[in-house]
C-alpha cells in the first residue's frame, strides 16, 4: 500500500486508506478503498465536511435533549413537545452521514472527546431552565449550521460528489425548517 503525504486536513486522514499502524486485515481492507469516483483531494474535502456535520448534527441532537430535559415554567408543556419534535427531524441525518462516509471509505468519528472537537454546535454544561435563552441559543446555532450546509453542499460538488451535495441540501431543508419554527417561537410576544 503506497502511502500519500502526510498533510492533514481539519480532521485529520480518516479513511482506511490513509490509517497508520494497521493490522494485517485491516491493510488488506485498506487497499480495496478508492473513495469510489472522487479523487484523494476530492475526498479529504468531502471526508472533513462529512466529519463536521456528523458531529456537529450529534451535537444539535444532545443540546436539543438537554434543553428538553431542562425547560421550565409556563412554556414547559409546548417546548418540551417541541424540542422532541425537532429531534425526530434531525436525528435521521446523524446515520446519513456516517453511512455516506463509510461509502466512500471513511470513519466516522463517534467518540464523545471527537464529537466535541469537530462541532460548531456547543452543548451546554449547565442547567438553563429559561425558554427565551434556549430558544435564541438553538436559532443562532441552527442559523449557522445552515450556513455551513449551504457552502459545504457547494464545496462538495465542486469536490466531484454531487451525492453528498445533494444529501447536504435535503438535511439543509431540515435545519432550515427547525430554525424557522424555533424563530416563530422566539417571536411570541408570550415568551416575554
Amino acid at each position: 500500500m503506497t502511502k500519500k503525504s502526510s498533510t492533514k486536513n481539519k480532521v485529520g486522514k480518516t479513511d482506511a486508506a490513509h490509517q497508520q499502524n494497521v493490522d494485517n486485515q485491516e491493510a488488506k481492507f485498506a487497499q480495496l478503498i478508492d473513495h469510489s469516483y472522487l479523487s484523494e483531494q476530492g475526498f479529504d474535502v468531502v471526508a472533513e465536511s462529512l466529519q463536521r456535520n456528523l458531529a456537529t448534527t450529534i451535537s444539535l441532537y444532545l443540546k436539543l435533549k438537554k434543553f428538553h430535559w431542562d425547560i421550565r415554567g409556563r412554556h414547559f408543556r409546548d417546548l418540551h413537545l417541541a424540542y422532541d419534535d425537532f429531534i425526530a427531524k434531525i436525528f435521521p441525518g446523524i446515520d446519513e452521514q456516517a453511512e455516506r462516509l463509510v461509502m466512500l471509505g471513511g470513519s466516522p468519528v463517534a467518540a464523545p472527546s471527537d464529537i466535541q472537537q469537530y462541532s460548531v454546535v456547543q452543548v451546554p454544561t449547565t442547567t438553563i431552565h429559561d425558554a427565551r435563552e434556549q430558544l435564541t441559543a438553538l436559532v443562532d446555532d441552527f442559523t449557522r449550521v445552515a450556513r455551513g450546509y449551504r457552502d459545504d453542499s457547494k464545496a462538495v460538488d465542486e469536490a466531484g460528489d454531487p451525492a453528498t451535495s445533494d444529501m447536504y441540501n435535503g438535511i439543509l431543508h431540515t435545519v432550515d425548517e427547525v430554525r424557522w419554527m424555533l424563530q416563530a417561537m422566539l417571536d411570541d410576544a408570550r415568551m416575554d
